[in-house]
């Protein structure tokens, strides 16, 4: 990291992370969602540990692009969730009733007979 402060290799690592977790957000690539998050976990906790000073505006321009990341990933859960719902399944569906009894999904449409 060639002599930079901590925390500028850190942002550094943060924004990497949030452009490679975007990319996986546009790309439908759930493996590489994971890492970037993983890796956007970690430089979260080391700026925690060396808040870097008079980086404020980098620092409101990550959070930004944090906030878009997180709006397209609300959009991709909510086009999920729809799909579970026209293909007869529930997005959070309670594995038990009030009683604890396990409950069976009712809502079972066949998509094709044989």
């Amino acid at each position: 990291m060639d002599g930079l402060p901590a925390s500028d290799a850190a942002l550094d690592r943060l924004a990497s992370a949030l452009a490679e977790e975007r990319r996986a957000l546009l790309d439908h690539d759930v493996e590489l969602l994971v890492r970037s998050t993983q890796e956007k976990l970690v430089a979260l906790r080391a700026l925690e540990s060396d808040l870097p000073d008079g980086r404020g505006e980098r620092l409101a321009e990550l959070a930004e692009v944090n906030r878009s990341n997180g709006a397209l990933l609300a959009r991709r859960r909510r086009e999920v969730n729809w799909a579970l719902r026209h293909l007869g399944r529930a997005e959070s569906a309670p594995e038990y009733d009030a009683q604890g009894q396990a409950q069976q999904l009712q809502a079972r449409r066949d998509l094709a007979v044989a």
